[in-house]
């Protein structure tokens, strides 16, 4: 399908906005997936609760629907190499063996080191466009002890942060 000309402005408009680069999990039913992923945002701290938007046409799209939790792991500027073999899917290859993962409330996978984990059960869904916005209701809450520098996605490349002093 070709893009029509405001389809190229506009994915290039939100190429200029910088957003944190996360790797959303999920395990369950439907098994183990992970995708990366920056369309994501705080909703409301009463209760807590994430947004997530996830493209209809990924390969695991209906597995966090089955699943029905997920985990939002923000990743550090360390985690460059792992979001890339997330970014990339090769059949038979188990990208859960990168890095250390343990799990909180739901089960979904939980990144160790991340610099915040957040556990959750994916609570209302919208669809809208090629993508379903996922309300997602935190469970739980993993934060670092020493987070690292962040990575962002920014003008199509990745970017590293300073890390906060502590």
């Amino acid at each position: 399908m070709e893009l029509t000309d405001d389809q190229i402005a506009f994915r290039e408009g939100m190429s200029r906005m910088g957003a944190a680069v996360n790797l959303i999990t999920t395990n369950g039913p439907g098994g183990k997936h992970g995708l990366v992923a920056s369309a994501v945002c705080s909703v409301t701290d009463s209760p807590p609760t994430v947004l997530v938007c996830i493209n209809r046409n990924s390969f695991v799209h209906d597995k966090f629907l089955q699943n029905g939790v997920l985990c939002v792991n923000v990743l550090a500027s360390q985690h460059q190499d792992l979001c890339n073999t997330f970014a990339r899917y090769v059949e038979g290859v188990d990208r859960f063996a990168h890095g250390e993962w343990t799990t909180l409330a739901t089960g979904s996978p939980v990144l160790t080191d991340s610099n915040v984990s957040l556990d959750c059960r994916i609570g209302s869904l919208l669809e809208q466009g090629t993508h379903s916005v996922m309300f997602c209701e935190v469970r739980g809450m993993h934060l670092s002890d020493s987070p690292g520098a962040g990575l962002v996605y920014f003008s199509r490349d990745y970017h590293h942060l300073q890390t906060p002093p502590l």
